[in-house]
């Protein structure tokens, strides 16, 4: 079983290259186009891939994990849910305060006013 192991990684990391670069937009990748890149590492798999994965791939901004969230905030048109919207959350929070502090104030005025009054 282990002497297949390196076959079987030299697999993946084909078939992942070559995944990557058909996925990936044309202008995000450096080098060559994209056809080019794809019949490099389909002509000369492990090399190929290696070369695509190092010199071809796309750079991500920010951590070196090279996938990256999307950064952009959702378009006015987009709904998005109230628990992520944070001016919602903001008069929720300006809400709960605003009763709070009307509590305040009546416990005030009846505590001012006495019990028999």
């Amino acid at each position: 079983m282990l002497r297949f192991l390196p076959e079987l990684l030299g697999l993946v990391l084909v078939v992942w290259a070559l995944v990557d670069c058909i996925t990936t937009p044309e202008e995000a990748l450096r080098g060559l186009p994209k056809v080019l890149w794809v019949l490099l590492i389909l002509l000369f798999p492990l090399v190929g891939a290696l070369v695509y994965l190092f010199a071809g791939r796309a750079r991500v901004e920010g951590a070196g994990t090279g996938w990256s969230a999307p950064q952009s905030r959702p378009s006015p048109r987009q709904q998005v849910a109230p628990d992520d919207d944070p001016a919602f959350l903001e008069r929720l929070r300006l809400h709960k305060w605003e009763q709070e502090l009307r509590e305040r104030e009546r416990r005030l005025r009846e505590d001012e006013d006495g019990p028999g009054a």
